[in-house]
């Protein structure tokens, strides 16, 4: 690819982008959705945090290549799932999981 069609292609992206973020914002303006559709768009970042996560917890390969990495990462991850039943907050999640992960690693290591 040449750089005019890389730039043509980034300008299309974009336009498609913005128009996926912006046009139900201006369309929808100030109604009210159904309790379903409010229930279903408040489970999105629920959703793609979990993928995101799972993509790095369920890896074929994880216990052959660094065994006490993996522990260390699925104790870690347990104790956040205790912390977010606990309480529901993704920052505490957040601190205390990168927070055992970073005292396992030290002992391990």
């Amino acid at each position: 690819m040449d750089t005019r069609q890389i730039l043509m292609l980034w300008a299309a992206l974009l336009v498609v982008m913005l128009a996926c973020r912006c046009l139900p914002l201006l369309l929808l303006g100030e109604r009210r959705l159904p309790q379903r559709v409010e229930r279903a768009i408040g489970l999105i970042p629920v959703a793609a945090f979990s993928a995101l996560v799972a993509n790095d917890l369920v890896r074929p390969d994880s216990f052959a290549s660094d065994p006490r990495g993996t522990l260390a990462l699925l104790a870690s991850s347990a104790v956040v799932l205790a912390v977010a039943h606990k309480t529901g907050s993704l920052v505490w999640c957040a601190v205390v999981g990168m927070g055992v992960y970073a005292t396992l690693g030290v002992l391990a290591g």
